[in-house]
């Protein structure tokens, strides 16, 4: 009979995890631990630092989430630890690796001491925190893995010093992990050694995102049956593009425009939509939890991701794996996701015309959505799962 495997220990370090303030923030890290802890060869505790600010009113923006995020909490049956550092103004983003690690340090002892003496550091994000999990890893003498997941190697490189620091980290850590190829790429453009680079992208949950009938989804959100509806769902910030779906209205006569997300660029896109005469096609949906998110997807005829940087983009599987497919700007590892006609298409350019042209196209030959959702289910978890096992079993 074969022996059964110990399970591995892993403290999963990381500012991109959610809370009972910020609950989709960093959802995508949470799930894909979610994944692996299904497994049952995996335990885990979290430790996901937060910078420190004093005051809870809510005209300080996320500082006061900082503020009001706790420093212990359970989510779904896990321990959530949220650790206070300094993040200064002007000279923050050099310190942050040394003011995150300093500002943990504390906790993941305490940790230690109550007897989860864990086998491995699970990092996420390169920058601040791969950086900063990295001397943790030096300080309590154990292996970590980094993951990249888009901004922190397609744009932190930019700047010289943060740079030398992701390079002397990749040369550290046991393994580096992507999101998608095109991260680990930019990362042995670097000069990071290849044989420690592995691409495991993000899966779906196929079980939580599945298509609703059409009408009914419509239906059940107020909207009008007839559509036609475009989705844009993100953070409200000039990154994700919402303004240039906002744009292409124009364009797109009769399209309704729904707005998922909230984030400090709202009045900035009310205003656009107000000028450009189509504030009465557009909906501003606010935040919407995970758990309804599938409505809103299959509500649409189509999601549109207009985004100028993207790792993987999570919410292009979750709207095809509701039957929806998608248009999205061509970058980093969207090509490896919009990668046959079921899925939908890549923008010829990042600006509105270009996605007015792209709605045109796709709805003039529309993939069936029984064939959208059969392209998200070549993206289950399984094979990402079963990736990070053995790394980490390899290094544990």
């Amino acid at each position: 009979m074969q022996k059964s495997l110990k399970p591995l220990r892993i403290l999963l370090f990381s500012s991109l995890y959610p809370s009972e303030v910020r609950p989709i923030h960093g959802i995508f890290v949470e799930t894909r631990l979610r994944e692996l802890l299904k497994t049952g060869q995996v335990q885990a505790k979290v430790v996901a630092p937060v910078p420190w600010f004093p005051l809870k009113s809510p005209r300080f923006g996320e500082y006061a989430q900082f503020a009001a995020t706790p420093r212990l909490e359970q989510r779904n049956g896990l321990e959530v630890h949220h650790p206070r550092y300094l993040l200064l103004p002007k000279v923050g983003m050099n310190l942050a690796p040394y003011t995150m690690a300093l500002g943990a340090l504390a906790t993941v002892r305490r940790l230690q001491k109550q007897g989860f003496d864990f086998d491995l550091i699970d990092a996420h994000y390169y920058y601040p925190d791969g950086v900063a999990a990295g001397l943790l890893a030096r300080w309590l003498k154990k292996p970590f893995v980094v993951t990249a997941r888009g901004t922190d190697l397609n744009l932190i490189p930019e700047y010289p010093f943060p740079r030398k620091l992701i390079l002397q980290t990749a040369q550290q850590a046991q393994a580096s992990i992507g999101v998608c190829r095109a991260l680990m790429d930019s990362l042995a453009a670097l000069g990071a050694e290849p044989g420690k680079l592995n691409t495991l992208r993000n899966g779906v949950d196929l079980e939580r995102f599945t298509p609703e009938p059409r009408e009914a989804a419509r239906q059940r959100l107020g909207l009008d049956v007839q559509g036609p509806y475009l989705l844009s769902v993100g953070h409200l910030i000039e990154r994700k593009g919402h303004h240039i779906a906002i744009e292409a209205l124009p364009a797109m006569p009769g399209v309704t425009l729904l707005v998922a997300g909230g984030g400090p660029e709202q009045g900035a896109l009310k205003a656009l939509a107000a000028r450009l005469g189509v504030s009465d096609r557009v909906r501003w949906v606010g935040l919407v939890p995970q758990t309804e998110l599938k409505w809103w997807y299959s509500a649409a005829d189509a999601l549109a991701l207009c985004s100028s940087r993207e790792g993987w983009a999570n919410v292009l599987l979750e709207a095809m794996a509701c039957g929806t497919p998608v248009i999205a700007t061509n970058i980093w590892g969207t090509p490896e996701v919009v990668s046959q006609h079921a899925a939908g298409l890549l923008m010829a350019r990042r600006d509105g015309p270009a996605l007015a042209e792209a709605w045109e196209q796709l709805m003039g030959d529309l993939p069936t959505r029984a064939a959208t959702r059969a392209h998200a289910e070549t993206f289950s978890w399984d094979s990402t799962t079963q990736g990070q096992l053995d790394i980490f079993r390899r290094f544990a």
